[in-house]
């Protein structure tokens, strides 16, 4: 099939040009004087860094005609061809012809092939005297650094056989102007913009002698039916990666002669057309990267000369299409990123002339059978990203042709690493290798120093599996190596000094393994190509001296939790491609020097955070930068105004302080892009401004833990986007803003720890997407509103050490999230990872069993309810037992009275229950032995009584969690009777019922009145004292009035 392709494709340039052979012109006569002139001119007039033209001179005996890129007809001497594309302009930019153009072109009369593609013109556009070259027959200006308007007059070039103006910064308005060339045979027009062409469907139709269109990323938006069609010669059509996100065209399937079909990327929808009309001589179709679904019709499985078939990245699922195995001359099959589940079907594996097979991101199950051995033609296999069980086939040894392959992935049993390799270089000469991808393949071992035998290696990728030892020091004889990742390992010992000879080295990434020792100098020492070195998460440093000046330019660079204190290394200054630089936790400290802010300005992503960095930070208002994470340092002054392009900032745990005003209000016109912002654990102190406006890509907004004061601004009711609010311990105070239900995206919303007034607003309940509420530590007062029940998602509710009055609601079993399983597997409530780099975990501090715990990287997993040390009163409701999910309830400190519900062993997951510091009676309920998971339980300073039931759990716990009650029974040293219950009488006795037992905790109160209001003004200076001494108060009040009611 590729054979056929080339054929027609040499057809066409052949009946434009003469025998490449005549590019050097030696066959030629003495070209024509006045043309010579003409080249000379037109030399003067472009730029030429490699002196590509340096054979273009103007002494007599000079031949034009021998010219590089000249070629001239043999008899008449004329120039016939220019054949001036930059063929290296992959390699080497400098290579590129540019400047102007000059129209001394058009003194070349019989020119009919011009090739300028791959050149660098700077934006000029496309010469309009081009449309006077009227003898052109070939004309490639593809890549060429041209833009703007494609010149209308190229339509006077009747003669064109060929025609390639393909860059992305072309534009036409219509196609009309092409509806002339009448014998073009070849047009190509990729990533040029003809979103207003609309008419490009009829005018390429009405050019009878098209043999490729090719339109790939044109911006093409409508395909429209096409009622005749003389598309009679096309063989080739590409209108890949265009968006037209429709069905796919009936008409395409009626072209006759079509060879070649590519519709990738086109946002095509539905099945795939049926009863198309006599498409007998396809050989390659690619349907990839759109969002196809089955049923696959059968006149594709019909076609058995069909030797490419790409139905890649759709939503095709169920079982590998039978269909397939009558198309036995497929030697390129790719079935990637679809929704497969099925096994590798038996008749695959006798697809002997497969050359490629591509079958990653499924879900394929099962083994890969031993009869993959029969491909004995395979040259890629990528069987990767897939559930495929079993040992790693040892018939692979047979795929002698085999030149990638990519098995990550799967769910392999454990392999040896050293065996894999040595099997793969036991029978087949292991040089033909160029890719071999094995991450996360559950390997393990050591890697054997056979890796060697390799010796073509491009690309070698070991990750995320148990690999251990020493890294091999023969991977430095692996000379051709481009990329080679062993991150995610166990490897330990040193860095061998043979990395340094990989000349051809661009990606090394050695992150996360159990490595440690020095790197010095000698492991950069030939690696002039690297472009990306990752070795985060080891126990390396680097030694350089301070002079050193790597022979690299990197563009990332990650060594996080290396030793590389105690400066930023110095030789940093001099990578100027460097878009990514991660250096936390590496030991630095002190001043951060100027040059270091200056390469600041060039990066995308700077991680310097968890460090001992100092001093004041400058602003950083020019650069491309994404993120910025300075946090965990001791930088001071005032914060530092940022570019509008950052993403995400990190100022955390620091020493910023003053008002933050100019950092908000600064440049109020521009919008600003920044999605997640930490400025927690700081000195910042005054006001919030109002000038949230312009800041309205906010998802994430952190300044706990600072000194700020007053209202939350009315203006951050513009953050639409706002995810997480976490305000807590700060000096805020008034009522929440009513404009803050605008922001309905909220998850997270921590404002503990502050002087809020006033009720919960109604409009919380309104928060449908709430999963975390803390108001914790105010001075709310009100009850608690039914409304906060529609938020069925919440997870945990945190009211406690407020003046919140009222009952419990009863509508709180509504609170689906803490009775039932989460829908999400994740553990984090709300992550960021930005571009893989940059990672923001949303975290909660919750008081639990008694002390406060910060909650990161497991907060989506907990649930938690905390209504403590209020003056709520009624009885426990019984639909709290029915919260089955839920850990931590915590009730204590209020004026709750009647029973504990019987029902509450239903709560089997709870571990922190604390009743305490309440007026509950009764007896403890016996299902309470059903909490097996419970490890913190208080039911003190209540009015229960009995028998505390018999279980491993109550049993173990410390009698304080029973004190101040009428309870026996282990663990409290009180037994009790042959009834297990404290008779009535003597509970009587012993209770505050009697009315000379209420005048009597009245009168002890009142004689206590002049010590106590002394003693008070010492606890008021002296904070913790206060503390306990409000709590023994509440316990004293809670007393007195039980007594009086």
């Amino acid at each position: 099939m590729r054979a056929v392709l080339l054929l027609i494709r040499f057809l066409t340039i052949a009946t434009t040009t003469v025998s490449i052979g005549l590019c050097n012109g030696n066959m030629a006569g003495p070209c024509n004087e006045g043309e010579k002139q003409a080249l000379l001119t037109f030399k003067q007039h472009l730029k030429d860094p490699a002196n590509r033209l340096s054979s273009w001179v103007g002494e007599e005996d000079s031949n034009c005609c021998n010219w590089t890129g000249v070629v001239c007809d043999n008899l008449t001497g004329h120039v016939l061809e220019l054949h001036l594309g930059n063929s290296n302009s992959l390699l080497n930019s400098n290579t590129s012809l540019g400047g102007k153009v000059s129209r001394s072109l058009l003194s070349l009369k019989h020119l009919n092939y011009l090739d300028l593609s791959n050149n660098d013109f700077q934006g000029i556009q496309i010469p309009k005297f081009f449309g006077s070259l009227i003898s052109l027959r070939y004309l490639n200006l593809s890549k060429a650094g041209f833009e703007g308007i494609i010149p209308h007059q190229l339509g006077n070039l009747t003669s064109l056989r060929y025609l390639c103006l393909g860059d992305y910064k072309l534009k036409v308005e219509n196609l009309q102007w092409v509806s002339g060339l009448s014998h073009l045979e070849h047009l190509d027009m990729s990533s040029a913009d003809l979103s207003k062409a609309s008419d490009w469907l009829q005018v390429t139709n009405m050019l009878p002698s098209l043999k490729e269109l090719h339109l790939f990323g044109c911006g093409l938006y409508h395909i429209p039916s096409l009622p005749l069609i003389n598309f009679n010669s096309l063989a080739i059509l590409d209108l890949s990666a265009n968006v037209f996100t429709s069905l796919m065209p009936k008409w395409v399937f009626s072209l006759r002669n079509l060879v070649s079909l590519s519709l990738n990327n086109c946002g095509f929808q539905g099945p795939i057309p049926s009863n198309p009309q006599n498409i007998t001589s396809l050989r390659e179709i690619d349907f990839s990267w759109n969002n196809l679904s089955l049923p696959i019709p059968a006149w594709l499985f019909n076609h058995k000369d069909l030797t490419s078939l790409n139905l890649g990245y759709n939503f095709l699922g169920g079982t590998i299409p039978d269909g397939i195995a009558n198309m036995t001359g497929l030697k390129v099959l790719n079935l990637e990123t679809n929704l497969f589940t099925s096994t590798i079907p038996k008749w695959l594996y006798s697809f002997s002339n497969l050359e490629s097979l591509i079958l990653s991101g499924n879900h394929l199950q099962g083994e890969i059978l031993s009869s993959i051995g029969n491909l004995t033609s395979i040259v890629t296999l990528r069987l990767n990203d897939n559930q495929f069980e079993g040992k790693i086939p040892k018939s692979l040894v047979k795929l002698c042709k085999l030149v990638d392959l990519d098995l990550s992935m799967n769910n392999f049993t454990v392999g040896k690493a050293s065996e894999i390799i040595e099997s793969l270089s036991s029978v087949c000469p292991s040089d033909r290798m160029k890719s071999l991808s094995l991450r996360y393949c559950n390997l393990s071992g050591h890697l054997t120093e056979k890796i060697r035998d390799f010796k073509n290696l491009s690309y070698l990728d070991l990750s995320g599996n148990s690999i251990s030892g020493p890294i091999p020091v023969s991977l430095g004889n692996l000379s051709f190596l481009v990329k080679l990742d062993i991150s995610d390992n166990q490897f330990n010992g040193t860095l061998p000094e043979t990395i340094g000879q990989l000349k051809m080295l661009t990606n090394l990434d050695i992150s996360y393994n159990s490595l440690e020792g020095v790197v010095s100098e000698v492991h950069f020492t030939y690696l002039s190509r690297l472009e990306e070195f990752s070795a985060k998460g080891n126990s390396m440093t680097l030694n350089t001296s301070r002079s050193w000046l790597p022979p690299f330019q990197l563009q990332h660079l990650y060594l996080d939790s290396w030793h590389l204190g105690p400066e930023l290394p110095n030789w940093l200054q001099g990578q100027a491609l460097l878009w990514t630089l991660s250096l936390p936790n590496t030991g630095v400290s002190g001043i951060v020097p100027t040059w270091f802010w200056n390469l600041s300005s060039q990066l995308v992503y700077l991680n310097i955070s968890h460090n001992q960095l100092c001093g004041e930070v400058q602003d950083m208002v020019v650069g491309p930068s994404v993120v910025i994470d300075l946090g965990s340092n001791q930088f001071n002054g005032s914060l530092p105004l940022v570019s509008s392009t950052v993403h995400m900032l990190d100022l955390s745990n620091s020493s910023f302080s003053g008002s933050v005003s100019r950092f908000f209000c600064h440049n109020m016109h521009e919008p600003k892009q920044l999605f997640l912002l930490h400025l927690g654990k700081n000195l910042l102190t005054g006001k919030i401004p109002e000038c949230w406006m312009n800041w309205q890509n906010l998802e994430v907004v952190n300044f706990e833990g600072n000194h700020l004061t007053g209202n939350i601004p009315r203006s951050m009711g513009y953050l639409l986007n706002l995810k997480s609010l976490q305000l807590r311990n700060n000096h805020l105070s008034g009522e929440l803003p009513s404009s803050l239900q605008n922001c309905t995206k909220l998850s997270v919303v921590d404002l503990g720890g502050n002087k809020f007034v006033g009720s919960l607003p109604l409009w919380i309940g309104s928060l449908s997407d709430l999963l975390v509420l803390n108001f914790r530590s105010n001075k709310l007062q009100g009850s608690i509103p039914s409304e906060l029940c529609n938020l069925i998602n919440l997870q945990i509710l945190d009211l406690a050490d407020n003046n919140i009055s009222g009952t419990i609601p009863r509508c709180f079993h509504k609170f689906s999230a803490m009775a039932t399983l989460s829908k999400s597997n994740s553990p984090n409530i709300l992550l960021y990872d930005i571009y893989s780099c940059g990672r923001y975990i949303v975290e909660a501090i919750l008081v639990t069993k008694g002390r406060e715990v910060e909650y990161r990287e497991i907060l989506g997993l907990v649930t938690s309810m905390d209504l403590s040390n209020n003056i709520i009163s009624g009885d426990i409701p019984e639909e709290l037992t029915s919260l089955l999910r839920l850990r931590t309830l915590n009730l204590s400190e209020n004026l709750l009275t009647g029973r504990i519900p019987s029902n509450i062993g239903n709560m089997r997951r709870v571990e922190s229950l604390d009743f305490s510091m309440n007026q509950l009676d009764g007896e403890i309920p016996q299902s309470m032995t059903s909490l097996t998971f419970l490890s913190h339980l208080n039911l003190s300073h209540n009015n229960l009584t009995g028998r505390i039931p018999e279980s491993t759990q109550l049993q173990s716990l410390d009698e304080s969690s029973f004190i101040g009650n009428k309870l026996c029974g282990p663990p409290l040293e009180e037994k009790c009777g042959a009834k297990s219950v404290i008779p009535a009488a003597v509970e009587q006795d012993r209770g505050y019922n009697l009315v000379e037992d209420k005048w009597f905790y009245l009168s002890l109160g009142l004689g206590f009145r002049f010590g106590f209001w002394s003693f008070l003004g010492f606890l008021l200076t002296n904070m913790p004292w206060s503390i306990v001494f409000s709590r023994f108060l509440n316990r004293i009040v809670q007393k007195i009035y039980g007594v009086i009611c």
